[in-house]
């Protein structure tokens, strides 16, 4: 079954639920108009559905061989590369000073949905580009941005992001990997880096590594990190490309999915060193990178939604294609499809309404994060910050699980056709189980949201979201719709166990901070439980009486009803269940 991107679903989303309508209406986004962004969004269904999407299935068995330092992409990768940057998408968000469009968040957001849907391994390459972009304008010396920026914008060129070694995986502290001053401004680089996405590949003629590394005097810890850009190949001052850099790939991991995402070992400096230049301060680093981490960390949230939207559409099509069992009065010689079934519907509901619910969050994170630098008022702009803060790791690690679950449903609903990879269910679920990992485990996104995000200004940022969750359920239960069913009693109910699980989160902090840290998985993902049917909601609320967005209402109806009701257990688990996880030393010895 082929990937049909779902452009009315995807916009739906951003104008009722996202406020993508209410920006255009304020000429946040100055000349950008409803005509524009429909055709945007229609031209990236279009390239995702026909170019990307065909080269998925292909991808995966081909993989990324390495040969004497290179990588060879899999058929058909860098043509269809090639007409990705000539149709303006790598350009999308780039400052309109280096060549590039200056469109929001929302519609990039939108569209990387689009591109991981086709292929989750083609769409990482891009976003790390992205977040390199980010953090080279915001960081960056005049002289690296006017010698990089323009053929990163445009695409002509692709980056990557250096950070774990071998013996430092999320815990930077750790870190080896050395700069040496050369005395000219720039710096040898030496180390090892591992897990590095699109460390080398055949798309581009140059890539731009962001790499982590000490200084020879800088203080231990995380607090002496400095950043540096190191090229693979040095660019002349004429801005053509120069000598090979003494940085080259040794090694492509076997991963359990996205093969045709090269997953590489680079080697730093194993000959007389790679040349880089420091981005930022000395001893900054992480600030820095933190800046294209973030970027990152809300592309692998959509990337989440993009699994979970694949492995949707093709669980629906596989049922309502296969005939089995029969349904009352029918003879034995007959058969229904088994989306007939019951227990088929709710698996393709549950499927169809966390994908859209998570589809909601990361594009009001992507909102927010727009706000904070478009917004003309500071107070607006503080505000949207601080939402981003609160959002981000509800988006990446909320989405990122249930893309798993999804795929993992969409086998379900396959059956023994699904365990075979033929059918292209396991590919899904292969993919979707690097998204809770990387980019910051969903454990790490847990610990940032309740030990950093909620107690901002104390608490008063959360407290701000649950009043404004608190009425859109208050809107729902005053309407007379039928359709909306007990929606807005399920929500209402939801929300009360996210605010208990809240308040006891800030009090726990204050008097055993491990306790809270006990309780923080199940608290983001009662976070995003009752954050996505508010959203749903909301989207219901805003297609009430419309035919056109009459199944927006079903499926708030159903995450009302059937998901939202998980909010009360996760509450219990969180303020109750914190002893029984830190008192098993003798249980795990046994």
């Amino acid at each position: 079954m082929t990937y049909q991107a779902p452009v009315s679903d995807i916009s739906y989303t951003l104008r009722a639920i996202a406020g993508l309508d209410r920006e255009l209406g304020r000429g946040t986004f100055g000349d950008l108009s409803d005509d524009l962004v429909e055709a945007i969004l229609e031209e990236a269904g279009r390239f995702a559905s026909e170019e990307i999407a065909p080269l998925n299935a292909p991808g995966d068995r081909a993989g990324t061989p390495l040969a004497d330092g290179k990588v060879t992409m899999p058929p058909g990768w860098k043509e269809a590369y090639a007409k990705w940057i000539e149709g303006g998408w790598a350009s999308l968000t780039g400052p309109e000073a280096y060549g590039g469009q200056a469109l929001p968040t929302m519609l990039s957001i939108a569209t990387q949905e689009m591109w991981n849907s086709g292929s989750m391994a083609y769409g990482i390459g891009p976003t790390l580009t992205f977040g390199a972009i980010e953090a080279l304008l915001a960081h960056a010396s005049e002289d690296l941005k006017e010698t990089y920026l323009a053929k990163l914008v445009s695409g002509e060129w692709m980056g990557t992001m250096n950070l774990t070694e071998p013996q430092a995986g999320s815990d930077l502290a750790l870190l080896r990997s050395k700069a040496e001053p050369r005395g000219d401004g720039t710096y040898l680089i030496r180390g090892t880096k591992i897990f590095i996405t699109y460390g080398e590949h055949d798309l581009t003629d140059n890539i731009v590594h962001l790499v982590l590394a000490r200084l020879p005097v800088a203080p231990p810890g995380t607090r002496g990190i400095s950043l540096f850009l190191v090229p693979k190949f040095l660019v002349n001052e004429d801005g053509s490309l120069g000598a090979r850099n003494d940085v080259f790939c040794t090694g492509v991991e076997h991963k359990l999915g996205i093969h045709a995402s090269p997953t590489c070992v680079m080697t730093f400096g194993a000959g007389e060193g790679a040349i880089g230049w420091l981005v930022g301060e000395e001893n900054r680093g992480l600030n820095c990178m933190f800046t294209m981490m973030n970027n990152a960390r809300l592309a692998v949230g959509i990337q989440g939604v993009a699994i979970a939207e694949r492995a949707y559409q093709q669980a629906l099509a596989y049922a309502r294609e296969r005939k089995q069992g029969r349904v009352r009065g029918m003879d034995a010689s007959e058969a229904v499809t088994i989306a007939t079934h019951p227990n088929i519907k709710r698996k393709l509901m549950t499927m169809k309404s966390l994908t859209r619910a998570a589809r909601a969050i990361c594009y009001q994170t992507a909102h927010a994060i727009d706000l904070a630098h478009l917004a003309t008022d500071d107070a607006d702009r503080q505000w949207a910050r601080e939402r981003a803060d609160l959002l981000t790791p509800v988006a990446k690690a909320f989405s990122t699980d249930i893309g798993f679950e999804v795929a993992s449903i969409g086998v379900q609903v396959h059956g023994g056709m699904g365990y075979v990879e033929e059918t292209g269910a396991a590919q899904h679920l292969r993919d979707a189980r690097i998204a809770p990992i990387y980019e910051g485990t969903n454990g790490i996104q847990a610990i940032d949201l309740v030990t950093r995000k909620l107690p901002i200004d104390g608490g008063r940022g959360v407290e701000a979201y649950l009043a404004e969750l608190r009425e859109i359920a208050r809107k729902v239960s005053a309407t007379n719709q039928p359709g909306f069913g007990r929606m807005g009693d399920r929500l209402t109910e939801a929300l009360d166990s996210l605010e208990r699980a809240t308040a006891w989160i800030l009090s726990a902090l204050k008097t055993r901070p491990e306790r809270a840290l006990a309780g923080a998985t199940p608290y983001l993902h009662l976070f995003g439980i009752a954050g996505g049917g508010a959203a749903l909601a909301k989207g219901a609320l805003s297609g009430a009486g419309n035919g056109h967005a009459a199944g927006h209402v079903a499926t708030a109806r159903f995450f009302a009803e059937n998901i939202c009701p998980q909010a009360h257990g996760l509450a219990e688990i969180v303020m109750e269940g914190a002893e029984s996880v830190l008192d098993t030393d003798a249980a795990l010895a046994s």
